[in-house]
């Protein structure tokens, strides 16, 4: 699956690479998380456009959001079967655009991130659905869920499930929903080839949503993982000496 991704490209080069009309001008982002506006390309009267949207797909029949679970991915091998994406897949195919994302795997009892990007470190672009949702006040929310497949080849090591990333001579194929069809497009929704991905072990910062710096793309290093190990492990607790009308220890002095 795909939990937090990230976009360092300039905004110019993305424009090139994706063909949208609009030119926003957008700082680099290194943790981006769901419910969070992303950028997002589609295809509107056979231009290219883009907009920001909600990372959290709501269908248009929610009634209730706060009863309705975040719909961050979509797994493609049942898209065109559930009812919260099987009209977005015919109608509603859009672009996420990014240069990696995080994946998280268990080493020694305790979950580690690793940064993953392509091989050649060229912008990438997530397979996606849209949908507008409106409240019963009028107010409109675009909304985008990233769709999913099972991880191949090397990927598979660490994480069975991976993002669904559309090559850039694919993009056309897989933003024209003018034939209300998805047929023509299924055969896109698989996980990247042997040796188009590679990936390293990043700092658990990336952990915190608030933590947004360049230092999160950083491979982790002895140094740095001894110095998380060593802040994680809990002091040791001193009893304090009986004196007199000495307050009782709270324990705020923990980091955790």
């Amino acid at each position: 699956m795909c939990g937090r991704f990230v976009i360092t490209s300039p905004p110019a080069a993305l424009r090139q690479i994706f063909g949208y009309e609009e030119q926003p001008n957008f700082p680099p982002r290194h943790n981006i998380a769901p419910t969070q506006p992303i950028p997002v390309i589609l295809l509107d009267r056979e231009i290219r456009h883009f907009r920001l949207m909600r990372w959290g797909f709501m269908p248009a029949w929610v009634k209730d959001p706060r009863n309705f679970t975040l719909l961050i991915n979509a797994r493609s091998e049942t898209v065109r079967e559930k009812p919260a994406f099987k009209n977005a897949i015919r109608r509603r195919r859009v672009l996420v655009p990014a240069d990696g994302y995080y994946e998280w795997q268990v080493i020694d009892g305790r979950k580690r991130p690793f940064f993953i990007h392509r091989s050649d470190r060229a912008p990438l672009g997530f397979a996606a659905l849209a949908e507008t949702w409106m409240g019963p006040n009028g107010e409109e929310v675009d909304t985008v869920a990233l769709l999913t497949a099972a991880a191949r080849g090397d990927l598979a090591t660490l994480h069975h499930r991976v993002p669904v990333t559309i090559r850039p001579d694919d993009f056309s194929l897989w933003l024209d929903c003018r034939s209300d069809d998805a047929d023509e497009v299924m055969h896109l929704l698989v996980g990247p080839e042997e040796g188009e991905f590679a990936w390293y072990e990043v700092s658990t910062r990336v952990n915190t949503v608030a933590n947004d710096d360049e230092q999160l793309l950083l491979p982790i290093t002895a140094e740095m993982r001894a110095a998380e190990e060593a802040q994680r492990k809990p002091a040791r607790k001193v009893a304090p000496r009986k004196v007199a009308a000495a307050p009782a220890d709270d324990g705020q002095g923990s980091l955790f």
